[in-house]
Order: C-alpha cells, then structure tokens, then sequence
C-alpha cells in the first residue's frame, strides 16, 4: 500500500511541475529518425527526379496507387515507350507518357534504355546536328525511336536501324538541357 500511495504522490508531484520541466526531468524515448527525401531525387534509388525511362514489354499496367489491390487506370501498350518516373515508393514508381497519362507501374516493367516519341509532325532527322546538314530521314508523329547521344540542343536518334540528329523541340523523353554520350 505505501508503494502504490508512493506512486501517486510522485504523479502528483509530476503533475505540478511546469511543462518544461516535466519534459527534462524525464527521459524522453528516442524517436526513430524520420527518412527525410531530397527534393528531386528519389528515396529509394537515389537516381534523380524527375527522370526518363522506357516500357520493357509490349503492356505496362499503371494502377491508381502503388500495389496491386490499386485500381488499373491506364495500360501502356508500345513497346519502348518512353515515360517520365516522377515519384517513387518501394518496387513502384509513379510514371507519365508525353500527354500526362499514367500512374503507378511495377519498376521490372520498366527499362533504362532511353527512347523518345517525336512530337513534331514530319520532323527532319539530319546527318549532323546542323539544320544546315543534309536530312537523312523524317518522322511521323507518334514514331518511337531508341537515343544514341544527346548535346544540349540535338539527340542522335535510331529508327528502324537509321540514325540521324534529331532537335530536341521536336521529341518528348529527354529533358531540354540533358546531355548523354
């Protein structure tokens, strides 16, 4: 009875204290360190955000969440398509193709190997990155083509096994200042 009594006594003790030094007297738990992102790199593969990749197969399913209770929104079809990654979150990764479609897509379903759509209709794929130099090529809206290089302006693109330069105001699926060699 004395050390239940004791016990109160001491709450009530406790209780009377100002805050701060209920807070100091007691040793507090420690928290677990919360993981804290940096802006514009993902949390889980530390690679940066947002960033281009490619759809492995031919049908990629992007669901409304990350996991596979998550509703299918939308099911990309195209082998190669490129698609921007903008957020991350375990094996799942939030992605958009050039009109802004997307949601979340299993990351084995996605490539590293970088490709682009050309946007621009008819647009000229030249030897060199010059628009002075001769066009070897041209393409359709919608054509997917396989990047080779890129300089601050132009992209060495594949089609259908020709190569040639390509601006870069002309396709989606590189940012405007990326560079790749």
């Amino acid at each position: 009875m004395k050390r239940f009594l004791g016990s109160i006594a001491i709450l009530v003790a406790a209780a009377t204290l100002p805050l701060a030094a209920q807070e100091t007297d007691l040793p507090q738990p420690e928290k677990p360190p919360e993981e804290q992102c940096k802006p514009d790199i993902g949390c889980v593969t530390n690679l940066p955000l947002p960033r281009y990749v490619s759809l492995k197969g031919s049908e990629g399913n992007a669901r409304r969440g990350p996991g596979l209770t998550h509703r299918v929104d939308w099911v990309f079809t195209r082998a190669g398509m490129p698609l921007k990654i903008t957020a991350e979150y375990e094996n799942w990764r939030r992605v958009e193709d050039f009109e802004g479609a997307g949601g979340w897509v299993h990351y084995s379903l996605l490539s590293g190997v970088r490709s682009v759509m050309v946007t621009l209709d008819m647009a000229e794929f030249h030897d060199d990155p010059d628009d002075a130099s001769p066009v070897i090529a041209q393409a359709e809206v919608g054509v997917i083509g396989r990047v080779q290089e890129c300089l601050p302006d132009w992209c060495r693109i594949t089609l259908d096994g020709a190569r040639g330069w390509v601006r870069k105001s002309a396709i989606w699926g590189v940012k405007p200042d990326e560079t790749i060699d």
